[in-house]
């Protein structure tokens, strides 16, 4: 699988089919001709998560660990696929949005792309906005905290060791 490394904030606009034109950052990040496919579902919030197909047959490899036996677990593997569906990027380097995933997550024009990892979140612009504005005031002791638990790695860029 081809390692991505998205990065960035995209302010994008809906065209009146609900295509979405990728930015030109977006498909450099991405590479090449062979991953012009997508597969595009609920967030955990009220957006949209989009992921190259490699990387979705990856997140699906995941889920498909879960124990289809334990309610809770089946209730997490119905959660993740609703609303699941595959896209291909035409030679406009768009992608077309199901109806059902844009009112799922209130996008009508107006959309954020945040790109990290090897995923990318698509928001309504307002969603978004409103999310930002309600940093948490203790956002360094949540940072301490979660950051503290993480193992530093090594930096071969570093010549100061």
């Amino acid at each position: 699988m081809k390692q991505y490394r998205f990065t960035g904030e995209y302010e994008c606009r809906l065209d009146a089919k609900g295509r979405l034109k990728l930015p030109a950052a977006i498909i450099k990040q991405i590479g090449g001709d062979e991953n012009l496919r997508f597969t595009v579902n609920r967030g955990f919030e009220k957006h949209l998560m989009l992921y190259p197909n490699d990387v979705w047959e990856m997140k699906t490899r995941e889920i498909n660990q879960l124990n289809i036996y334990s309610t809770q677990q089946r209730q997490a593997i119905r959660y993740f696929y609703r609303g699941a569906t595959e896209l291909e990027m035409d030679a406009a380097e768009r992608i077309n949005l199901p109806g059902s995933l844009l009112e799922y997550a209130g996008i009508d024009k107006d959309v954020v792309l945040f790109a990290y990892q090897n995923q990318i979140e698509i928001w309504a612009k307002e969603k978004y906005d409103d999310m930002m504005g309600q940093e948490p005031d203790e956002f360094a002791a949540i940072a301490e905290e979660v950051f503290s638990r993480i193992k530093p790695l090594d930096n071969p860029d570093d010549s100061s060791q």
